[in-house]
């Protein structure tokens, strides 16, 4: 079995060592003969050393113009090789037991990919409400948060890959088709809960609660408008990080 691990990445120099000094760990930490694996940055037209930096960490690093993370993931499966996909986000800390979770579904040769609940590295209270209020959402629907995707590779080909006429949301929407998919075909789909990777909670110091908020509740009532309309998620692609 290959892995190919995705990571997308635009202007992530601040946090993309340490992303992918987590993730070489907990490969080693899951390392076995029958394992392969690869990890490729995809860089999503960045202006600062994160391909330099990529590059620095042996990682295969590609360049997708058009800056859109839908956009930069598809670019890494195009170039994948492995048989099964892990799309990493740069903002977040794979460990050693999210892979061994992971890993040991896989060996089921039932389940086709599916992703994790979420924990944050500094969560403040309403972080933790939000946790507290949106884990148990995330595993009743399956919804899968873009910071780690796992898919079989076969399988995302099928599904066509991420939606590149949304700028956001792009992570649900592909979650939405992957259960549909695996229902069609009786095969399962998974959440993984017992050893979440850390993700930042970078847009909430750059933009506060309240800007988030106002964002999430337009994308719960305009949900197809907002995903499509770049100008309305500068919080994804004004660059700041």
């Amino acid at each position: 079995m290959k892995l190919s691990v995705i990571i997308p990445a635009f202007n992530e120099a601040k946090r993309i060592a340490s992303c992918l000094q987590h993730l070489s760990s907990a490969l080693r930490a899951n390392a076995r003969s029958d394992l392969e694996s690869e990890i490729i940055v995809v860089d999503n037209n960045s202006t600062d050393a994160t391909a330099e930096i990529a590059r620095n960490f042996g990682a295969r690093v590609l360049f997708e113009p058009i800056n859109q993370i839908a956009r930069a993931r598809n670019a890494g499966a195009s170039a994948a090789t492995g048989d099964w996909f892990l799309f990493v986000d740069a903002d977040t800390h794979v460990r050693a037991g999210t892979l061994a979770e992971m890993l040991t579904l896989l060996e089921t040769n039932t389940c086709i990919g599916g992703g994790t609940v979420l924990r944050y590295d500094k969560p403040d209270l309403v972080a933790r409400c939000f946790l507290f209020l949106s884990n148990p959402v995330v595993r009743w629907l399956k919804l899968t948060p873009g910071c780690f995707i796992f898919c079989r590779g076969d399988v995302f080909r099928a599904l066509g890959g991420f939606n590149v006429e949304m700028f956001a949301g792009e992570d649900a929407d592909f979650g939405w088709r992957l259960r549909r998919w695996s229902r069609a075909h009786r095969l399962s789909m998974r959440i993984l809960s017992a050893c979440p990777p850390v993700t930042s909670l970078r847009k909430v110091e750059l933009y506060g609660w309240k800007e988030l908020l106002v964002l999430i509740a337009r994308w719960v009532l305009f949900p197809r408008r907002t995903a499509r309309d770049k100008s309305r998620l500068r919080v994804f692609y004004d660059g700041r990080r």
